[in-house]
């Protein structure tokens, strides 16, 4: 069941949604040759914590972190580490909070040093194929209309969407309804109507779409150990349009 929310509701998801947008933000000047991910999970952890904000993702069926560091093949949910980041790198940051009642969810791809054409390329393509899909976030749409504009920019450009693992509707729980798939048709699936909160976040890989979850029961990879870039932004369908909480303000 899709929960609408009221304006009140959507302006204390926002507040929620720019606590991630700030440490994902911070988090941009740490990400360099020599890091380690546990050490930006630390870090992600008590800029949250300062800020009165819990970490969504910490304990959350297990999950024993509260940000996912995804690394060069690694499509989501990469647990930190001991391991060291190094020039050429790739790394997708997925993090999110619980403030004020109410959950935000955001993440960003970020090079490591310098990078590959086809890296680079990767991770521009990946961040212009959310904002395709947030421009289709529009009451009236419908959902199809979101999965098909990122599909129809991934793929041009000889990329593809990964289809194991999807976008989702975002409120008091983290994921709740509906699902949004990252390929479809335009005008399927449900309409969008003013007061949805919708977590739209294309994952995209360098080759095949398959995808494998590792034996940590966490980490998903790349099933040809290609490159895979990860972006999100917690975004509210409006009458006056798409509104994306979780960009920084």
């Amino acid at each position: 069941m899709v929960i609408l929310k009221l304006p009140d509701e959507i302006e204390r998801a926002r507040a929620s949604s720019q606590i991630v947008a700030e440490v994902l933000n911070k988090l941009r000047d740490r990400v360099k040759p020599g890091a380690t991910t546990k050490e930006l999970d630390r870090f992600a952890e008590e800029v949250a914590r300062k800020r009165g904000a819990k970490p969504a993702f910490k304990g959350y069926r297990g999950y024993p972190y509260s940000l996912c560091t995804s690394v060069n093949e690694e499509v989501v949910h990469g647990m930190p580490s001991e391991r060291i980041l190094k020039e050429g790198d790739i790394i997708s940051l997925d993090f999110g909070v619980f403030y004020n009642g109410f959950f935000g969810d955001a993440a960003i791809t970020l090079p490591v040093g310098k990078i590959t054409d086809v890296a680079r390329k990767l991770i521009e393509v990946t961040e212009q194929s959310l904002y395709a899909g947030i421009e289709q976030a529009k009451k009236g749409n419908r959902l199809g209309d979101i999965s098909s504009s990122v599909q129809q920019t991934v793929e041009p450009p000889g990329f593809s969407v990964v289809r194991d693992f999807v976008g989702h509707g975002i409120g008091r729980n983290l994921h709740e309804d509906p699902q949004i798939p990252n390929y479809g048709k335009k005008g399927r699936g449900i309409e969008l109507k003013s007061g949805m909160i919708l977590a739209i976040e294309p994952m995209v890989n360098q080759g095949s779409y398959k995808v494998k979850i590792l034996e940590d029961g966490w980490t998903v990879v790349t099933e040809d150990g290609m490159l895979s870039a990860h972006f999100e932004h917690s975004v509210a369908i409006t009458d006056n349009g798409p509104e994306i909480l979780s960009k920084l303000n």
